[in-house]
């Protein structure tokens, strides 16, 4: 064996594995340049507005007018504070308690099935949730609030809306954080009398804040990127809420105003460089929030390798020093919270009473709750939690099940092979499922060699130095990036300058670089779950880097692999802003089968039906619903591969 790998053959394996090595360099590369690439072209068509426009007045001016010469972008940046910040209300305590739930308290089969069902939600199409926030959302809030919002359009409905869509990540990312917190934790503190609930809020949640963080901050990144569906709830108009804290007046966000106002702009004009500049923002504050998740993730990693054990233990569990001043914020936040509310719908001093009576009320359950039974208090905590977790699947079940209703009476054959007449108000959907069927196999065929390839560089040839980071840091950048900005990139450098114009061709590639990073990411862990002992026997039977890599490890890892890639393409499948700029038109009477020809998609075609369309409601639903079924099935897909490689690789 040693004589083997020590003659001709090994040094020929040798040169053979070191042109691998640099090959599979070369391709990682790529993430750095698209990174570079997207910067340079927002950054680049931004200049224009920045030598022409007063920034302070760009940053400070609540009138947004183009055709007048007004770019004050104040209430646009605004719109986009306040409707994520009216999610994060919402989503925070109801993902973190659901987190918990899943984590702490529910069964082991109860966990197992809900992880799935969270999964799924978040597969669910951005367009899908502005379609339901349209159709449902919308009209109950005019029905509730008839003399606030006479249509529903509002920063509330937005808000809402976003809070359901940033759940999966807080869920997902939270529970992950309290997973890893060691089990001699949990046991320490039951050994020591600790009730659950209170080991779980003294102890784990404690240990786990820095995931958890991480996971708000993700969240945060996720609502504030959302185009399409805030787009079609707000009603969009550049205005400051009169007062600040009024929920139900219209707003619009820096996505919105990008999706609706780019495909009508000449381009070169100011208004085109001002747009781009907006992109550029968006940019800047999605990479911040990225860097910072990142951080609190490193700081967890490095928390928990750091010191001993129970002296941590000793002292998360260690008493309140200050238990006086946090009750008294708690409830100062309470009473102005209670007021500015109440400010919406009466006078001054009957809100301040109201914000009095709930501050004392708030006082008093706290001294009360002090006094009841620890067993007591677990209960309610734990019925909570149980809530939390029961308003997600309902959510994602009412969602599911109204579109599933609604749909039935459009739902047929002839709706699924006809194509569309009337400007898409009757006929079927034909062109729009060939036409996402074309994007999704496009994307395939350039994202995934890429993204394969580039994650077995990152798991098998990479070392710690300058070139890993900065492919790491791109990939990390890239995942974080809204994709209207990507939309923003493929409309200015492959269908500007390339030349490729409004094509499949230039919709494939602009969703390629968007999932690039979901692929690497998937194909990199997968690799990494290999354990050592199978690289190590291959080696000891005379096998190459190359051979081991190709032929054993990527295939002790293809469940993962294939798990990634069809997550990703999910992803692509149900996206809409960028297809809207690069590859999509509103209506096709034949199918064209060129890459250079322009393809309906179901995404775009929902949302031109429900905004502009005037079709028939079943029909929009019945869209909805194929959007949906396509979506969800490979997601549904990538949860049975999983499920199987990970009972068929037991390491």
């Amino acid at each position: 064996m040693f004589t083997y790998r020590g003659g001709p053959k090994a040094v020929a394996g040798s040169y053979s594995d070191k042109a691998v090595k640099y090959t599979l360099m070369a391709i990682a590369f790529a993430a750095v340049l698209i990174l570079i690439a997207v910067t340079v072209f927002i950054a680049g068509n931004s200049f224009t507005a920045i030598s022409e426009i007063d920034l302070v007045r760009f940053f400070t001016d609540a009138e947004w007018k183009p055709s007048d010469g007004l770019y004050g972008a104040g209430s646009i940046i605004l719109g986009s504070l306040l409707v994520t910040l009216g999610a994060m209300v919402f989503a925070i305590p109801v993902g973190v308690g659901s987190a918990i739930f899943m984590s702490e308290v529910a069964p082991e089969k109860v966990r197992n099935i809900l992880r799935p069902v969270i999964e799924l939600f978040a597969g669910v199409p951005s367009v899908v949730f502005g379609f339901f926030g349209l159709m449902v959302i919308v009209p109950a809030l005019a029905d509730l609030f008839p003399d606030q919002t006479p249509t529903g359009f509002s920063w509330l409905a937005a808000s809402i809306l976003l809070g359901f869509m940033a759940l999966p990540t807080i869920i997902s990312i939270s529970q992950d954080a309290l997973e890893a917190v060691p089990r001699s934790y949990r046991e320490a503190s039951l050994a020591m009398g600790s009730t659950r609930w209170e080991t779980t809020s003294k102890i784990v949640v404690p240990a786990a804040m820095s995931g958890i963080l991480s996971a708000i901050i993700l969240g945060i990144g996720r609502a504030i990127g959302e185009t399409m569906a805030v787009m079609m709830v707000t009603g969009n108009a550049a205005l400051v809420p009169e007062p600040l804290w009024n929920v139900f007046s219209f707003v619009r966000t820096i996505t919105s105003t990008l999706a609706l106002e780019m495909p009508e702009v000449v381009v070169g004009s100011t208004h085109y460089s001002a747009l781009f500049l907006l992109g550029l923002i968006l940019m800047i504050v999605t990479l911040c929030i990225s860097l910072v998740a990142k951080h609190a993730v490193r700081a967890m990693v490095e928390k928990s390798c750091r010191g001993d054990s129970t002296s941590r233990l000793v002292k998360l569990a260690g008493e309140d020093r200050m238990p006086f001043l946090k009750n008294a914020v708690c409830i100062s936040f309470v009473a102005v919270a209670v007021c500015m509310a109440c400010v919406l719908f009466m006078p001054w001093g009957q809100a301040a009473i109201v914000a009095v009576a709930v501050a004392v009320f708030t006082f008093v359950i706290g001294c009360v709750s002090r006094r009841i039974s620890r067993v007591f208090r677990q209960r309610i905590m734990h019925t909570f939690l149980l809530a939390s977790v029961l308003l997600c699947v309902g959510v994602l079940v009412i969602m599911i099940g109204d579109i599933v209703i609604k749909a039935m009476p459009a739902l047929s054959l002839d709706f699924i092979t006809d194509f569309p007449s009337d400007a898409g108000r009757s006929g079927g959907i034909c062109p729009a499922i060939i036409g996402t069927l074309k994007l999704i196999a496009g994307t395939a065929v350039i994202s995934l060699p890429i993204g394969i390839l580039t994650g077995t560089y990152l798991a098998e040839y990479s070392k710690r130095g300058r070139f890993t980071c900065a492919v790491e840091y791109s990939i990390e950048i890239l995942n974080g990036t809204p994709s209207i900005v990507f939309a923003l990139f493929g409309l200015s450098a492959i269908v500007t300058i390339l030349g490729l114009g409004i094509s499949l061709l230039a919709g494939c590639i602009t969703l390629a670089f968007m999932i690039l990073p979901v692929i690497i990411k998937t194909t990199e862990d997968a690799l990494m779950n290999v354990p050592r002992e199978v690289r190590e026997a291959s080696y000891a039977l005379g096998a190459s880097k190359r051979h081991t890599t190709f032929m054993v490890v990527l295939p002790a890892a293809l469940g993962g692999i294939l798990t990634g890639a069809i997550l990703g393409l999910g992803r692509a499948a149900g996206e809409t802003a960028p297809i809207m700029f690069t590859a999509a038109v509103l209506m096709q009477y034949k199918v064209g089968w060129g890459v250079l020809d322009p393809v309906m998609a179901l995404p775009y075609h929902l949302y031109y039906l429900a905004t502009e369309g005037a079709a028939d409601p079943s029909m929009q639903y019945a869209t909805a619903l194929v959007l949906l079924v396509i979506v969800l099935s490979m997601f549904l897909l990538a949860n049975v591969i999983r499920k199987r490689s990970n009972e068929k690789n037991r390491w």
